[in-house]
């Protein structure tokens, strides 16, 4: 290494300096600026040629995430370059030398690998260190026995830049299923590419096919069913969930059943269906209501069962570090599909029933909705400047990455909406 020609230098320093303490000393060394500026060239030659033959060792770990434990290794590192085009020693009189390097360029080459209960991805990765600048101070003195002695007296670094380049494919998460019981969906994912784009660190694509999947895994599993009860009904609303309020509408109701309290159970038809295009993102779910009256017994007897349709709005954002969502209805229609109170015209309950989906359901639906997707990240990342856009079939994500323990914005506090 470069100490082999550094440490006679620096001995013969330490010496001189140690001697030039004492009355006409016998032995007396002087080095000038040249053979300090010779001792850098030879020094900083086999520094840089040592340097290319150093082995770095390979590393793995693991890290809990918001989607499970990761675990990640990094292989085949090698340092493809490395140049240090300025450097210089100089004497610092009364305490030593001072050795700087500045200019300096590293290029460090690899493989790496991720692995997660959902995802495998595996690739290539370049990272390159430019503008690197390296100060230290060594001060040559000698002990109580007057041997020489060098002593690190401060040492400093800078870097000005740091590129990475990373290369590989994931395999995105193809899809929701049932963990008892897998069967292929009834639809195929639509075509993801994401735009050209880099003026941030990383992109996301979120295909609609995702979420389809899920709503599907859900509505089979018999997840997407509400119930609605007169408890639920904010108190100043006038029209209650009992037949004394719903007689008013349906007289025939109120006699067969008088002044009974009722029930709505509301459960989606189909797996609701989630379109996203440029600009905007739709649901139309197709949902029965079925209306209970409950009996002095506590048992229930069917009165009505409606049919309803509607689109709803899907105001998608991030939120610490989740995908969350938030449906604002649209549009209603509903028809009456049985009565076992008799005939009845299904335009005089819309009002009470939409007030009940706008006012009881749809805030049930939101907060499952705002408890969101995580986002595949590792411990301690945070993610600024985010961006999601409604592309044609997928939701583009991005945003720049901060590592470390503290949060330097308030994006992590709020909310990022597009739409």
């Amino acid at each position: 290494m470069a100490s082999s020609y550094l440490s006679p230098l620096l001995l013969s320093l330490a010496v001189c300096l140690t001697a030039s303490g004492a009355v006409n000393p016998g032995f007396v060394v002087r080095i000038t600026q040249k053979g300090l500026d010779y001792a850098r060239q030879e020094g900083m030659a086999v520094l840089q040629q040592q340097l290319s033959r150093i082995h770095l060792p390979d590393f793995s770990g693991s890290a809990h995430t918001p989607v499970g434990k990761v675990k990640y290794s990094f292989n085949s590192l090698s340092i493809r370059n490395f140049q240090l085009p300025s450097s210089q020693i100089s004497p610092v009189p009364a305490v030593g030398l001072k050795l700087s390097i500045s200019g300096a360029f590293i290029e460090i080459s690899g493989r790496w690998r991720v692995k997660a209960h959902f995802i495998s991805t595996s690739g290539g990765f370049d990272v390159k260190v430019q503008g690197l600048s390296i100060s230290v101070g060594l001060r040559v003195g000698s002990d109580a026995a007057g041997r020489p002695t060098i002593v690190l007296s401060d040492c400093s670094n800078h870097i000005s830049d740091v590129t990475v380049h990373v290369s590989g494919k994931l395999r995105y998460i193809g899809e929701f299923f049932d963990l008892s019981h897998r069967s292929p969906p009834p639809f195929s994912p639509p075509a993801l590419t994401l735009p050209d784009d880099h003026n941030l660190m990383i992109y996301f694509g979120v295909s609609d096919y995702l979420f389809n999947t899920a709503a599907l895994v859900y509505h089979s599993a018999g997840k997407l069913v509400f119930n609605v009860t007169d408890n639920m009904v904010p108190k100043d609303f006038s029209v209650r969930l009992n037949t004394t309020s719903f007689g008013v509408l349906i007289p025939q109701l109120l006699k067969m059943y008088p002044d009974m309290l009722m029930k709505l159970r509301i459960s989606s038809t189909s797996a609701p269906s989630l379109d996203i295009r440029p600009g905007n993102v739709t649901i139309s779910p197709k949902l029965d209501i079925q209306a209970y009256v409950i009996l002095p017994n506590t048992s229930l007897a069917p009165a009505f069962l409606l049919n309803l349709t509607t689109t709803a709005l899907a105001k998608v954002a991030v939120n610490a570090g989740r995908i969350v969502g938030n449906l604002e209805l649209n549009r209603v229609q509903m028809d009456l599909k049985h009565s076992d109170v008799g005939p009845f015209s299904v335009v005089i309950l819309n009002a009470a029933v939409n007030y009940y989906l706008s006012h009881i359901l749809l805030p049930q639906v939101n907060e499952k909705l705002n408890t969101g997707y995580p986002l595949p990240l590792l411990d301690n990342v945070q993610l600024t400047d985010v961006i999601l856009q409604p592309q044609q079939d997928f939701l583009l994500f991005g945003a720049n990455i901060h590592y470390g323990k503290t949060v330097n914005s308030s994006w992590a506090d709020g909310i990022v909406t597009l739409i």
